[in-house]
């Protein structure tokens, strides 16, 4: 029995100083010890994260997360995509169920106090969108109106700071903010102008204002502390690649379409 015990305990202390080599790993050890980079995107946020007519989830996102993979693993197929939405992403990340967040991530001092963020690799703008028939014409036309934001998105601070009389309405996602506006249930939504885009573009019966009310720089986010950094450190050096040869370029005129 004594020998037994012995032997369980030797089979523990290993299993435990594995398990501690493994949690004393940082990010990217992790990654490239799993063979897999398990990402945040969105499902329904045309052009940048979206199921096709086939189910296939593409976009800007998507290809920018591949090629990621592409550098760091030597394949883009070696990228595992878990669905996000702009009210759990960040839960996600810091909760260690994904390794980054690439869903059209604007950097915000706020954000920046709880996760750690890449260079931006976009820049957009936030706009309003309405039906083709609609009179309002601008952000101040939206007091005593109806306006859908979705939770999370930034589009709030911005509304209240401009149009402090709108009456907010929220959303989880997009497609739910998109499907209440068509129904009538709100006179506006308001969000980045890519984000939009998607809509209107299939959609004729919607339109965009043309004015842009802020700048959004999107961002990859990484779980905030010194874990993250050296992983963070990486794909700054594969963005500001993709930048000098053109490649972020190419992504924009492959999936933006304005």
């Amino acid at each position: 029995m004594k020998k037994i015990f012995i032997l369980l305990l030797g089979i523990m202390f290993i299993v435990t100083g594995c398990t501690q080599k493994e949690n004393n790993q940082d990010s990217l050890s992790k990654i490239l010890q799993r063979g897999k980079i398990i990402v945040g995107v969105k499902f329904d946020t045309k052009p940048f994260g979206y199921m096709n007519q086939n189910q296939q989830l593409i976009g800007f996102d998507v290809d920018l997360a591949k090629y990621i993979s592409k550098i760091i693993l030597g394949d883009e197929n070696k990228v595992v995509f878990k669905q996000v939405t702009p009210s759990n992403r960040i839960l996600a990340l810091n909760s260690g169920e994904i390794d980054m967040v690439i869903a059209t991530m604007t950097i915000t001092p706020q954000r920046e106090e709880v996760i750690d963020f890449s260079i931006p690799y976009y820049i957009a703008g936030q706009a309003i969108m309405v039906p083709q028939d609609s009179k309002i014409k601008s952000i101040s036309d939206l007091n005593r109106k109806k306006v859908i934001i979705v939770f999370g998105s930034t589009a709030e601070d911005n509304i209240r700071l401009r149009a402090p009389e709108a009456n907010i309405i929220g959303f989880k996602t997009y497609t739910s903010g998109y499907s209440a506006l068509k129904q009538g249930r709100a006179d506006a939504l308001m969000s980045d102008d890519t984000i939009l885009m998607g809509f209107t573009m299939a959609d004729k019966s919607l339109k965009l204002l043309p004015q842009r009310y802020s700048k959004e720089p999107y961002a990859i986010g990484f779980k905030k502390g010194q874990d993250s950094s050296r992983l963070r450190k990486k794909v700054d050096f594969i963005l500001k690649d993709m930048r000098a040869s053109g490649e972020l370029k190419q992504l924009k005129n492959k999936w933006v379409k304005y």
